[in-house]
């Protein structure tokens, strides 16, 4: 899987997750995962997550770091599997890093307040995954946690690129496994 991290700020407004987004704005075909800063505001016409849309429930962070990710060939049950994956390795680069961060399904909390956004989902053509992560904690609508104003993490960049490294490596890892073993 290939990785990126965007230098510049991109809002996030939902519509990013579509399918060859990465390929058509980034020239990176195939399995991929971008990482990149900015606003996020998520209207109720661009949420995947159709609980949100009835709970009447937008998505708003002065400051997020967000993840794309788009993997071909793969279900969305497998897709699911694999954004919890995400997850799960942003949970243990924070314990890395001496903070404490509990999961529930797919999102994350530090000091019970929610640190993530996530979801994913099937185009026609591939499984798209979007995770974001507060970077600062003000002005958001519920009461959350930010990577750098509450956990005091500045080199961002530099935390989401051992995310995506750690991620492309662990499912490279799952692929190699399933070819090392013997059918019975």
């Amino acid at each position: 899987m290939k990785t990126l991290y965007i230098d510049k700020e991109i809002k996030y407004i939902g519509s990013q997750l579509a399918p060859h987004w990465i390929y058509k704005n980034f020239k990176i075909q195939g399995d991929a995962i971008v990482a990149f800063c900015g606003e996020c505001e998520v209207k109720l016409s661009e949420m995947v997550d159709i609980e949100d849309v009835i709970n009447k429930e937008p998505i708003y962070s002065k400051y997020m770091l967000s993840f794309i990710s788009e993997q071909f060939n793969t279900e969305l049950v497998e897709g699911v599997f694999r954004q919890r994956l995400l997850i799960t390795i942003i949970k243990e680069t924070l314990e890395k890093r001496g903070f404490k961060a509990e999961r529930n399904g797919d999102d994350l909390f530090v000091n019970n307040k929610k640190l993530s956004v996530s979801i994913a989902t099937k185009s026609l053509t591939s499984v798209l995954i979007h995770t974001g992560l507060n970077i600062l904690s003000q002005n958001a609508p519920i009461d959350v946690s930010g990577l750098e104003s509450d956990m005091g993490i500045k080199d961002i960049k530099e935390f989401a690129k051992e995310v995506m490294e750690r991620y492309s490596l662990e499912l490279e890892d799952i692929i190699l496994a399933s070819t090392k073993v013997r059918g019975v």
